[in-house]
């Protein structure tokens, strides 16, 4: 883990956010009003408003240079343009990448090689004969009883999951500055297919994008787990990685699975046959296993009647790039920032705000908050944001977490959380729930968009259900008098 020294319990304020502040407060030092301030530089008072705003696009270096001598913030200023310049340029650095090699087409025995390549890869991928979460529960096989979860469809490592939930006030999330990279996997050639130039694809995200052609396949920034920590309630410490960076990962050490399971003859693999799995291997160390675990939200909505329902999502194998086929608890998402901007990063980082964000992406069909504003969302002010704050604020719309597990075959992180909605407050906030959304469709019965949270329901819908989805409600149902407050 990285020095005490480097964690705080938030990113450190990106430099724009400072700039905007230090125009100010230099500005109200020199008792000027923009327009004076923009009579002194020649420029108009939007552009000295707007300055002193904090936004993802910064005042040009021509404008801060004559604010800072204007103002007599004796380099200041520009100093911190050039920082704000420098964060934003790391940040899209680390989601840009490789421009793609070119060739001359390839003759005729080469193009047979390379569609036998592709066909094979998209066999593997699509694990013919699968049936449901099998392949999840085959994996779960090669761990000890010790490290699987309740019922055994999940990992989970010492202290990832609790015994109980707790409320969402109580996980602790801190920021580190410093983190090295995981530990190197061995080459992955056999997990990739050749390109239509002949060449091996480097980067499993590269072949899926090409061959698979998700909807939904971007690269984002995405916060990365560094460590875990249950000690009064839940600590977890993050940085950053890119979306595609773990992506690959988790995506080939399935692929292998998948690969031995077929030549296997549908058996549990021998450990020999999966390097890359074999070379992570404590699958619960940070250090070892590049983790950004994502979000995934059991919503129930509380009836006044004692007729509690749940909602339930299958995702579309065609727009979404993995968990396609199989049905998840809604909403579930990664956990990242709106968008690679400094700004974003530090407004973002906060399980409530991004289980907020996937409630309007996945609930009422918005599109996806991606960070295109020029301002940072404002969550207090805008809408579903708003509602969703005073729904909390209230006490009728209450949530909460209990921890972390890895779905075995592919080694990804989840964090596992619920969200409680009094029944008229649910039907006012989601008064435009989409039936379809840009992943998939909702699960419902009886003309409805939710199932009964009953004991039956969940057991009849076990085949069905994603290996962390069942954990979760499993749980849930073990613990709903906590969870539903007075049943």
């Amino acid at each position: 883990m990285a020095d005490d020294e480097l964690i705080h319990d938030e990113p450190a304020e990106p430099a724009a956010v400072r700039l905007a502040k230090e125009i100010r407060r230099f500005r109200l030092k020199s008792s000027k009003s923009d327009a004076d301030v923009a009579t002194d530089i020649g420029y108009s008072r939007q552009y000295v408003s707007m300055a002193q705003k904090v936004g993802k696009s910064l005042p040009s270096k021509e404008l801060v240079n004559a604010l800072d001598n204007a103002l007599g913030a004796g380099g200041l200023l520009v100093t911190l343009r050039e920082m704000a310049r420098s964060e934003q340029l790391e940040l899209r650095q680390r989601i840009t990448e490789p421009p793609i090699v070119s060739a001359r087409a390839p003759g005729p025995a080469v193009a047979e090689q390379i569609r036998q390549s592709q066909a094979e890869w998209l066999h593997v991928r699509n694990a013919p004969g699968v049936r449901g979460r099998e392949l999840t529960e085959l994996a779960a096989w090669l761990y000890p009883q010790s490290q699987r979860g309740p019922g055994g469809h999940v990992l989970a490592g010492p202290g990832w999951l609790l015994d109980e939930p707790i409320e969402l006030d109580e996980v602790h999330l801190q920021w580190s500055d410093g983190q090295g990279l995981p530990s190197a996997l061995p080459p992955m050639e056999h997990v990739l297919p050749l390109t239509d130039r002949g060449y091996r694809y480097t980067t499993y995200s590269r072949a899926v994008r090409d061959l698979v052609r998700p909807r939904l396949l971007e690269n984002r920034l995405s916060y990365r787990l560094l460590d875990v920590q249950a000690s009064k309630g839940l600590t977890m410490t993050f940085g950053t990685t890119a979306f595609f960076d773990t992506f690959d990962v988790k995506q080939s050490v399935a692929h292998e699975f998948k690969a031995a399971w077929l030549a296997a003859d549908g058996s549990v693999p021998d450990w020999d046959a999966l390097p890359l799995r074999a070379a992570v291997g404590d699958p619960f160390d940070p250090q070892r296993l590049l983790m950004s675990p994502g979000v995934s939200t059991l919503t129930i909505r509380r009836g006044s009647d004692g007729d509690h329902r749940f909602v339930l999502h299958e995702r579309d194998g065609g727009k979404v790039a993995d968990g396609g086929g199989v049905c998840h608890v809604m909403p579930a998402g990664e956990f990242q920032p709106s968008s690679v901007d400094p700004t974003d990063v530090y407004n973002d980082f906060s399980l409530w705000r991004n289980i907020m964000r996937e409630f309007s992406e996945e609930f009422l069909g918005n599109p996806e908050h991606d960070g295109n504003s020029p301002q940072p969302i404002d969550y207090a002010n805008e809408e579903p944001f708003r509602s969703f704050e005073r729904a909390r604020a209230s006490g009728r719309f209450r949530l909460w977490h209990y921890g972390l597990v890895i779905e075995p075959l592919e080694l990804g992180t989840i964090q596992l959380t619920v969200a409680v909605i009094d029944d008229d407050v649910f039907d006012g906030l989601f008064a435009n729930m989409v039936r379809t959304n840009d992943e998939g469709k909702i699960v419902g019965g009886n003309g409805r968009t939710d199932m009964p949270f009953t004991g039956e329901a969940i057991d009849r819908l076990n085949p069905r259900l994603s290996a962390s989805a069942l954990t979760l409600l499993r749980m849930a149902w073990r613990d709903r008098a906590r969870l539903l407050q007075g049943e």
